[in-house]
């Protein structure tokens, strides 16, 4: 089904891909109008009324109490408490699936300025401007929330796109004593309360997000194929909470994309695919036991290109040996320098992760790829002599910087110098019936709140 047969054939130049529709995968009944016409997608199931005018706490558990006011949804909800130093991109921020569970402090003063845009796709039915269809943070802390709103794109304001979402969020309070505190302190569980303030002794009102498998929630229930026109190469992915600008970045360099859940066993299949590929996502990457077990089985019977990204890569490096590590409160934001150890140039990068590898338990046949300059943490491990690497940082960055987007084209330059050296040609691109069976999005995946299931 995922390939074509086998054959000695001349290498074609490129394939033409059939057109896709355009596919939503924000479908809706009714469609709430923006400031310049746009459609955006109904609400959903947690949906509230924006919360009124009215006063807002942030409980940090064993730690201080800060009160301001709400906007967003009316809602309570806890989580862990995490801060990001990034200028722009907030909605790319919280549509962001390695911030699941969490609920997001922004160090930048002013934060909903230039209010939220549209829904719309590319001509890969990516999403433009965000990186999956839902806020997938649990709330949101800002110093002050703009909520008049001015930009080109813009279809609504930050509280109202929180409360469509079932998104708590407060405003009003000192970020910079909360940042403060999570540094000396670590992440720490928190709580966020509209109205009523929280009793902070009650230990069963926080839910701790480390404790829940968070790539289950994430993951594409079922595969699903991005095409590119005229592909020269057909890439598996793990979807471990994939950010739409991953894939765009592989579809506009003429590799089609099939993703697949997270624990797929991919070592069945490695051999219909040009290269393989392991996505960011939430979380602890230990409770992944049946990804690390696949990529371990993967590379033990196949020798096709691998790159992982974030968890990806930490996922990667449990499958070979090594160990991962919690850091004291993770690296979030959008200027992080990092040193690649093979060429001796700094990378100004974009990141977002509490977790890193240990590099001193990384096996002899790998060795440190990138190295944080601010905190001297792990930031990516390659193999010394097979087509493997990974980054802990996103080489995609949105929104930015694109300094490490290369890395992008390093790996497809490995699919094609290993799909050359094959002594048999596969036309492993994706066949029309591939094209037809398979959705064309993320299958079963929508935010709840974690207090519901593990």
């Amino acid at each position: 089904m995922f390939s074509r047969l086998a054959v000695r054939l001349p290498k074609p130049s490129g394939l033409r891909a059939p057109g896709l529709a355009s596919q939503s995968r924000l479908l809706s009944k009714v469609a709430v109008t923006g400031s310049r016409g746009r459609s955006m997608p109904d609400r959903m199931a947690r949906a509230t009324p924006v919360a009124p005018n009215v006063e807002a706490t942030l409980t940090i558990r064993d730690g201080p109490v800060f009160h301001g006011t709400a906007f967003g949804a009316n809602s309570n909800i806890s989580g862990e408490a995490v801060f990001t130093t990034s200028l722009v991109g907030y909605p790319e921020s919280m549509t962001d699936p390695s911030y699941r569970g969490q609920i997001l402090v922004f160090t930048q003063p002013l934060i909903g300025n230039y209010g939220v845009p549209s829904n719309a796709r590319d001509e890969y039915n990516l999403l433009k401007y965000f990186e999956s269809p839902h806020i997938q943070c649990a709330g949101v802390v800002v110093a002050d929330v703009a909520l008049q709103y001015s930009h080109w794109t813009a279809v609504e304001s930050l509280a109202s796109w929180c409360a469509r979402e079932g998104v708590p969020a407060i405003s009003g309070v000192d970020t910079r004593a909360i940042v403060t505190h999570l540094r000396e302190q670590g992440s720490s569980l928190a709580r966020i309360t509209i109205g009523d303030e929280y009793d902070a002794d009650e230990d069963e009102g926080y839910v701790d997000p480390g404790q829940i498998n968070l790539v289950k929630r994430v993951s594409t229930k079922a595969p699903f194929v991005v095409s590119s026109p005229n592909a020269s190469f057909h890439v598996a992915l793990l979807d471990c909470g994939v950010k739409e600008n991953i894939l765009r970045s592989l579809v506009s360099r003429g590799a089609s994309v099939t993703v697949f859940p997270y624990d797929y066993p991919i070592h069945k299949v490695a051999e219909n695919f040009d290269g393989v590929f392991i996505s960011n996502g939430p979380g602890d990457p230990t409770h992944c036991q049946e990804t690390v077990y696949n990529l371990g089985r993967l590379m033990e019977t196949s020798s096709v290109p691998i790159m992982g990204i974030c968890l990806g890569h930490q996922l990667l490096a449990l499958a070979v040996g090594a160990q991962t590590i919690k850091l004291k409160y993770g690296n979030r934001a959008h200027n992080i320098p990092a040193l690649d150890l093979t060429t001796g140039q700094c990378h100004i990068t974009s990141q977002n992760h509490g977790y890193a590898v240990d590099a001193s338990s990384l096996p002899s046949e790998f060795k440190e790829y990138f190295v944080n300059l601010n905190d001297g943490s792990n930031e990516g491990m390659i193999h010394k002599t097979r087509p493997i690497f990974s980054t802990q940082f996103h080489p995609e960055a949105r929104g930015g910087p694109m300094d490490s987007s290369y890395l992008f084209d390093k790996y497809l330059e490995n699919v094609k110098m290993f799909k050359e050296s094959e002594k048999v040609y596969r036309d492993n691109r994706p066949t029309q019936l591939m094209l037809d069976i398979l959705s064309k999005e993320r299958v079963g995946v929508e935010p709840s709140p974690l207090a519901n299931a593990a």
